[in-house]
């Protein structure tokens, strides 16, 4: 089942790569299982970059962004083009999207009686990590939704807990190998950097779906007509109905 959420096409991890370099003999390709990253509640807008970065390095198959579509790119290093995003107003229907159009288990990462330790590896297929918020932890709303937990194993004495981008690197490096997703080559001293993806809207800003166009066009539509009348309503999408998201998104940004 396929919602109207579409992802921006914007890089990421390719699993139709992954699927040729593990055919097997027989011809047969082995799909490896998705990766996503739910971002909610996040109090520090400049860690959604830098959760964003780790998604790049790690192979998340989609940030799903809830709540506001525009983010703080700041901490990114530019590798925000490189990942895909969905938008979601809501967390019911993000999860709702990761369950049933994705077949994703939402693992909340979260220390609690159930929880397992992240280097067991709990993961049976596609999984979606939900982290809480920085300083008040995951809310019962998030922990709701969640079909399990993993924790990251701590050895010293002197902090109660991890930066929530640093806790998001060490689950995605986990999920990243027990899914086997090949390593990226390196080049010198660092991995080599695929070929810049074309932006399809403003940076730091998850654009409209095709269908969300449509019923934003039809809205301004209404609005027009209701206000200098029906006239309005002949005005072509070559004279701007297209374009609001885009021009209050750069408004937001300045």
């Amino acid at each position: 089942m396929q919602t109207g959420h579409q992802p921006t096409d914007a890089g990421g991890y390719d699993p139709h790569l992954h699927e040729a370099a593990n055919a097997s003999t027989s011809g047969a390709a082995v799909s490896p299982p998705g990766c996503y990253l739910i971002v909610h509640n996040v109090s520090k807008r400049h860690n959604i970059g830098t959760l964003v970065r780790s998604a790049a390095a790690f192979g998340v198959t989609e940030v799903c962004l809830v709540g506001a579509r525009q983010f703080n790119t700041f901490g990114s290093h530019g590798s925000a083009d490189y990942v895909k995003y969905r938008h979601f107003p809501s967390l019911q229907e993000c999860c709702r999207y990761l369950k049933e159009d994705r077949g994703c288990r939402v693992m909340g990462v979260e220390i609690t009686e159930d929880a397992q330790p992240i280097h067991a590896h709990p993961f049976s297929g596609p999984t979606a990590f939900m982290l809480g918020n920085e300083g008040s932890g995951m809310s019962p709303q998030q922990a709701q939704l969640c079909d399990a937990f993993v924790y990251i194993p701590q050895y010293g004495a002197g902090t109660a807990s991890l930066n929530v981008t640093v806790a998001a690197s060490i689950v995605l490096q986990h999920f990243a190998v027990w899914a086997g997703y090949p390593e990226r080559p390196r080049s010198g001293e660092k991995f080599e950097v695929g070929e810049r993806p074309q932006r399809t809207g403003p940076r730091g800003m998850v654009p409209l779906t095709e269908e969300e166009r449509a019923a934003e066009r039809e809205r301004r539509q209404e609005r027009r007509a209701a206000s200098n009348g029906h006239s309005e309503l002949q005005i072509s999408d070559e004279e701007g109905l297209l374009d609001p998201f885009l021009e209050g998104a750069d408004a937001d940004m300045e």
